[in-house]
């Protein structure tokens, strides 16, 4: 830490960077820390220690990890005929929650982004293709409804398809309880094209 740097400011610093915070959130967290218990901020720092030391990604899927293999891509259970490829770890948890889906996963880390500098190259994308063998039938794209979603999805569809194996998008729609006059034209027309027989 610089000499010049407050430790309450440099907490703050360390807070803000994270998505979604900002400098007022980081200040709230930070001064959370400080009024944490010192047992229990110690339990904190431990947990961050420990997390980014004894996990790393499963050499199948990518997710994050404490052994070799997840524990998805290590059950017998689960159906070896599908792939689903998400952008984050966070969203297998999401997937996990609906108990609908059981076959395996494919954690990107990240989407192609040109503006950011995110090429195909600095994402999971061999480690995919390496998996496709004759047991997969389908790959499922589960990336973002968004440009950069959109523009993963149609180039990981064009490295795929040739192989044989069916490539398939998430339906994307309305949400339940929301009205049709404030949906915006990309939703509606995701919902038209999702829709499916009553």
């Amino acid at each position: 830490m610089p000499q010049n740097v407050e430790p309450l400011e440099n907490l703050v610093e360390q807070f803000a960077p994270f998505p979604g915070i900002g400098r007022k959130g980081a200040t709230r967290m930070a001064y959370e820390v400080m009024a944490m218990p010192d047992a229990q901020a110690m339990e904190l720092a431990k947990a961050i220690e420990h997390a980014k030391k004894d996990l790393h990604r499963c050499r199948i899927c990518q997710d994050y990890t404490a052994d070799e293999v997840c524990r998805i891509c290590a059950s017998p259970k689960r159906d070896r005929s599908t792939i689903c490829v998400v952008e984050s770890p966070r969203d297998i948890k999401a997937i996990e929650r609906t108990h609908e889906y059981n076959g395996l996963y494919h954690v990107l880390h990240g989407l192609i982004s040109p503006m950011d500098g995110v090429g195909a190259e600095q994402l999971c994308f061999k480690e995919l293709l390496a998996r496709l063998n004759d047991t997969v039938k389908e790959v499922i794209m589960a990336t973002s409804p968004t440009v950069e979603g959109e523009a993963t999805a149609m180039y990981l569809a064009k490295l795929i398809k040739p192989l044989g194996v069916r490539t398939t998008r998430l339906a994307y729609g309305l949400p339940v309880g929301s009205s049709l006059e404030y949906a915006d034209e990309t939703t509606l027309y995701r919902a038209m094209e999702g829709r499916g027989e009553l």
